[in-house]
């Protein structure tokens, strides 16, 4: 195992290595007067551009990378349409029956939102929506995922909890002592829906630019003049969808989110015979624990993996590896093949874990929806925002809506996820020794 394991992979993320559509975009010369400026070429620009555009709105996404350079295109490909680590009771309990329900609604309509438009518009993305597991590694994670599929069955979603034999049958993975689905999820190439986004955005009529990166946004006459390095943009009203990718461009929002950086891998092929084996209806799997194990395989039966591990020095090599192993040791595959691709990328995580829009003035917003479910949540924040756009008041979203709230002693809280891991881990060892 360990001469395969070393084999050096390439680390430019597998989804742009492999997409086809590979379309360039220009670099915004001139200046533009538009209804809608959005800074970021990821889903939630995207999807808000196309939604925006659809209404009538004149709108310009300004990219200062590529499209789907930042985490859009450095995910492992999952939708997934619930939370992370919060259930619709408890969001229910904290926020109240009105704005609760209206969050948790949000929230489950987004992977069929994601798989309605990629049918819409005819975007190329091996997309499959056969649905998403959640293993459970515990007798007591069992009784929380029961839990959980019963909410969301009592809301109409088309969830089912599993046990033991339903798991391993679905997955071919042994071991777990049971889980749930959510039949609704699925996985998808992220570059090539994101880039199939911004096609159909452009034929809705919005503007898309790349390689053009924004230095500033500044009250102007009835909007915002959003400045780049040669020229600027005039708005009636502006949208920061970078994510944890924004830079210096609005400082105190980086204190608002938690940096979570990720390693995902990706195998060569593998033998067919392995393949219909492992995950034959093709879902994604991410499992209860806290060092989170997913899997998944793309349309050349690839297999990929991912998530946190400690970091360092020579992470970008080292960790890779352990995730490689972690991996055949899961599967009980030790003659996994090889690392042919190896990526980081950045997750913006809110202390709560929900979803939220951030007011920064009359008509700029910065919208956060990842916390790791970022392909459903961040479309579906898509097509509220271009109400937004249109007219609706933010406040009448369904997603919470205030000023950014720094989180206290952020500079030590950012290191929390990378510290606490081997005690994670170690709590994940005790608890499986325990079943």
């Amino acid at each position: 195992m360990n001469a395969v394991v070393r084999q050096r992979a390439d680390r430019t993320s597998l989804w742009h290595a492999v997409s086809r559509n590979r379309r360039d975009r220009p670099v915004l010369q001139g200046g533009l007067d538009v209804d809608l400026a959005i800074v970021g070429g990821g889903f939630s620009g995207l999807s808000t551009a196309l939604h925006a555009a659809e209404k009538g709105l004149s709108v310009a996404v300004l990219e200062a990378e590529t499209i789907a350079w930042g985490a859009s295109g450095r995910n492992a490909g999952f939708v997934v349409p619930n939370f992370a680590k919060r259930d619709p009771n408890d969001i229910i309990a904290e926020l109240g029956p009105e704005r609760g329900e209206r969050l948790v609604d949000f929230a489950a309509g987004g992977a069929d939102l994601v798989f309605d438009l990629i049918k819409r518009h005819n975007i190329e993305c091996d997309a499959l929506q056969n649905g998403w597991i959640q293993p459970a590694h515990t007798v007591a994670a069992v009784e929380k995922s029961r839990s959980r599929a019963e909410q969301w069955a009592a809301r109409g979603r088309p969830t089912v909890t599993l046990d033991s034999k339903a798991v391993t049958e679905l997955t071919g993975i042994r071991g777990y002592a049971g889980g749930w689905m959510d039949r609704s999820g699925g996985v998808l190439n992220p570059v090539e829906y994101a880039r199939g986004l911004a096609d159909a955005a452009d034929k809705a009529g919005a503007r898309i630019f790349e390689q053009t990166c924004v230095t500033s946004i500044n009250p102007a006459a009835d909007g915002w003049s959003v400045k780049t390095a040669s020229t600027s943009v005039r708005a009636a009203k502006v949208l920061i969808a970078t994510n944890a990718y924004g830079g210096s461009l609005k400082p105190i929002l980086r204190r608002t989110y938690v940096p979570l950086k990720v390693f995902q891998i990706a195998t060569a092929p593998l033998p067919q015979g392995i393949r219909d084996r492992l995950l034959p209806g093709g879902q994604g799997v991410g499992d209860t624990r806290r060092n989170l194990f997913t899997c998944r395989f793309d349309a050349q039966n690839r297999l990929i993996s991912g998530g946190m591990h400690i970091v360092g020095v020579g992470a970008e090599a080292r960790v890779p590896q352990t995730v490689w192993r972690r991996l055949a040791r899961h599967l009980d595959l030790p003659d996994l093949p090889a690392l042919a691709y190896s990526w980081t990328g950045v997750a913006a995580v809110e202390p709560d874990f929900l979803p939220r829009l951030v007011d920064l003035g009359p008509g700029l917003i910065a919208g956060f929806a990842c916390n790791g479910r970022g392909i459903a949540m961040t479309t579906a924040m898509g097509k509220v925002l271009a109400d937004w756009a249109d007219g609706a008041d933010a406040r009448d979203l369904p997603l919470p809506f205030a000023p950014p709230s720094p989180i206290p002693l952020h500079r030590v809280v950012r290191y929390a996820p990378n510290v606490l891991l081997p005690w994670s881990m170690l709590r994940d060892r005790l608890d499986e020794s325990l079943v």
